[in-house]
């Protein structure tokens, strides 16, 4: 595992879209896994810009995301499918027939779910995996105590995500309690595996999942296991690591971290739009 300390959220956010870019300039079918959340409506709003303003093309890659709500219609608000339409796929060359999400609206669930895993084999399996955190650790909806060899299931979500969660609904009520996704097992077998961590409320958990002790607790601690796991974070988050000294080391001096080390000024993005 890697960590990468950078100054604020939006330079966390645009290292992140530079990895991934890099990562699909050179592999073109580059499968990805993708991730939703605030967090990431950054990410997808650098990797739109690189899209528009470097030629930067999706148009041999697959995509395949982490979760959905059970019983929600793709074109719900308040879906997964939306959300990537609505920041990064209307936005970009991208094949909608490669870009898979779970069916929330399968009348057969577990059936469903082995067909996402057997559908991601015939891709040759994720390259590039992103992440976010929740704020109990939980990566995609492996809520608290989810076998850390779990593959893509329906799961039952907290409380505590239910009240997090159901703030980007317009109606809180409507919000499932109930979701399709990935495994920590279907995780850990990504390729690679990039986790954008930002803000204070995440660096108690942060600290955890990075330094303290493998647990099924915080599912994210499963990521110390992966070999090939680079962990991005603003200073907020950061605030309660123990060894930030090594990891902004690291950051200066391997070669690695050359490229994106002192870019240009960044400008930061803003909300898109469909249209």
């Amino acid at each position: 595992m890697e960590l990468v300390i950078q100054p604020d959220a939006e330079r966390a956010a645009w290292l992140v879209a530079s990895l991934i870019a890099k990562a699909l300039r050179q592999k073109p079918h580059l499968v990805l896994g993708l991730a939703t959340g605030r967090t990431m409506e950054r990410v997808y709003g650098y990797l739109v810009r690189m899209h528009r303003e470097e030629g930067l093309d999706f148009s041999l890659c697959r995509t395949f995301n982490l979760d959905e709500y059970i019983g929600l219609r793709p074109d719900h608000p308040g879906s997964y499918r939306y959300y990537m339409d609505q920041n990064l796929f209307k936005h970009i060359n991208i094949d909608p027939r490669n870009t898979f999400l779970p069916d929330g609206m399968a009348a057969d669930l577990p059936a469903a779910c082995r067909r996402y895993e057997e559908t991601m084999l015939e891709f040759g399996g994720i390259d590039l995996q992103l992440l976010g955190i929740g704020a109990d650790g939980h990566i995609g909806f492996n809520e608290s105590l989810s076998a850390l060899r779990s593959r893509t299931r329906d799961k039952a979500l907290a409380p505590s995500t239910i009240a997090v969660n159901s703030t980007l609904f317009a109606h809180p009520g409507e919000m499932p309690k109930r979701a399709i996704t990935m495994g920590v097992g279907t995780i850990l077998d990504a390729r690679t595996i990039i986790l954008l961590v930002t803000g204070k409320s995440k660096a108690d958990i942060l600290a955890k999942a990075v330094e303290g002790p493998i647990t099924s607790m915080v599912s994210a601690s499963a990521l110390q296991l992966h070999s090939k796991c680079r962990v991005v974070v603003d200073e907020s988050a950061a605030a309660k690591l123990q060894a930030q000294d090594y990891y902004r080391w690291i950051y200066e001096t391997e070669s690695d971290w050359e490229e994106f080390r002192h870019p240009q000024p960044i400008q930061k993005v803003l909300p898109l739009t469909t249209g």
